[in-house]
C-alpha cells in the first residue's frame, strides 16, 4: 500500500523539525513537505497531493483555523489535524467546525502522533466526545440555543436508520462498534455515514458528532 503523505504547517522550524523526525519513523507514513504559515498551505496542498495535514492553530500571517477552511474546499480535500497547546479551547472548536478531522496538543507522545496520522487518513476521527462536549462549553448561551435549534431542524430530516448511525457517532462509536449494534454490516455503515455527511452538508465524523451534541442541547 502506498504510505499516507503528510504536510506540517507550523511557524516553528523546531516543531516541524520533530514532526518529521517522528513521522519519519514510521514505514507507512511519507512527509511530503512543509510550510511555515497558514497562507503558505494552500499551494503547498496543491503542489504536494498530501494525504493528512498537520496544522498549528496560532501562526502570525493565517490562523490553522483559516487554513483550516481553505483547504477544506479544496477538490479534493486533504484531512486536517490541528495542533495546539491547549487542551481545549475555543480556537479548537472553531477548527474542528471548519473542518478539522481533530486536533493533538503538541507534547502529545510519538507513538499517538503517528496512530493519529493513520487513524485521520483512514477516515476516523480523533476527538472523543467527552472532549467535544468539553470543547463546545466555551460556546456562550445565545449563540448555543440558536445552533442547537438550526441543527435539531437538520436532524429531523433523517430517516429513522440514519437517526441512529448519526447518534451512535455523536457517541464515538467505530463503524465495527455501530454495525453490532445495529445489526448491519460495516459496509452498510460507512454507506449511512457517507449519506449523512452528504445530507448534514459537513465533511468528518467530528462535525457529525458535533451536530448530534447541538441537537440534544435543543
Amino acid at each position: 500500500m502506498a504510505p499516507v503523505k503528510v504536510l506540517l504547517v507550523d511557524d516553528d522550524a523546531l516543531v516541524r523539525a520533530g514532526l518529521r523526525l517522528i513521522l519519519s519513523s514510521a514505514d507507512d507514513i511519507l512527509v511530503v513537505g512543509e510550510t511555515h504559515d497558514g497562507a503558505g498551505a494552500v499551494a503547498a496542498v496543491q503542489q504536494h497531493r498530501p494525504d493528512v495535514v498537520l496544522m498549528d492553530i496560532r501562526m502570525a500571517q493565517m490562523d490553522g483555523i483559516t487554513a483550516t477552511a481553505a483547504l477544506r474546499r479544496l477538490d479534493p480535500p486533504p484531512q486536517v489535524i490541528v495542533l495546539t497547546t491547549f487542551h481545549a479551547d475555543e480556537h479548537v472548536v472553531a477548527a474542528l467546525r471548519a473542518g478539522a478531522s481533530g486536533f493533538l496538543v503538541k507534547d502529545t507522545p510519538p507513538t499517538d502522533i503517528i496512530n493519529a496520522v493513520r487513524l485521520v487518513a483512514a477516515g476516523d476521527a480523533i476527538v472523543s466526545p467527552s472532549v467535544t462536549r468539553t470543547l463546545l462549553s466555551h460556546f456562550g448561551n445565545t449563540e448555543a440555543s440558536q445552533r442547537h435549534r438550526a441543527t435539531a431542524q437538520r436532524l429531523a430530516a433523517l430517516t429513522d436508520r440514519e437517526r441512529d448511525v448519526a447518534l451512535a457517532v455523536g457517541a464515538g462509536a467505530s463503524n465495527a462498534e455501530i454495525a453490532a449494534a445495529l445489526f448491519m454490516s460495516e459496509a452498510t455503515v460507512k454507506a449511512h455515514v457517507s449519506r449523512l455527511l452528504s445530507k448534514l452538508d459537513v465533511s468528518n465524523r467530528v462535525q457529525i458528532a458535533i451536530m448530534v451534541h447541538d441537537a440534544a442541547q435543543a
